[in-house]
C-alpha cells in the first residue's frame, strides 16, 4: 500500500531554509515514508498522540499517519536541537 504525503506550511518553510544537500536528504526520507510510513528507526513521540519522528543525520522529520485515508502528514522538520521546541 502506498501512502500519499502532505506537508504543512511550517515544514515547507523549514525545508526551504536548509542547504541544498540537506534538503535533498530530507526530501528522499520524506518520499520513502510514502511506501513505508513506519520504517525501522522511526519512533513514536511522547506527548504528541500519533506523531512519529525519523532521523536523517542531525535532522528530524516529525509526522503523523492517517491509516484510514492512507496519508502521511509531515508536521515539521529541523535540526535535532531545535525541532522539539516548537511542537
Amino acid at each position: 500500500m502506498s501512502y500519499s504525503i502532505e506537508i504543512t506550511r511550517e515544514a515547507l518553510r523549514a525545508l526551504a531554509k536548509l542547504d541544498k544537500p540537506i534538503r535533498r536528504r530530507l526530501q528522499a526520507a520524506i518520499d520513502k515514508l510514502g511506501s513505508e510510513p513506519r520504517p525501522h528507526g522511526a519512533r513514536a513521540l511522547q506527548g504528541l498522540k500519533g506523531a512519529y519522528r525519523v532521523r536523517v543525520g542531525d535532522y528530524r522529520v516529525v509526522y503523523t499517519i492517517d491509516d484510514g485515508r492512507l496519508i502521511v502528514v509531515i508536521v515539521d522538520l529541523g535540526h535535532r536541537r531545535e525541532i522539539y521546541r516548537n511542537l
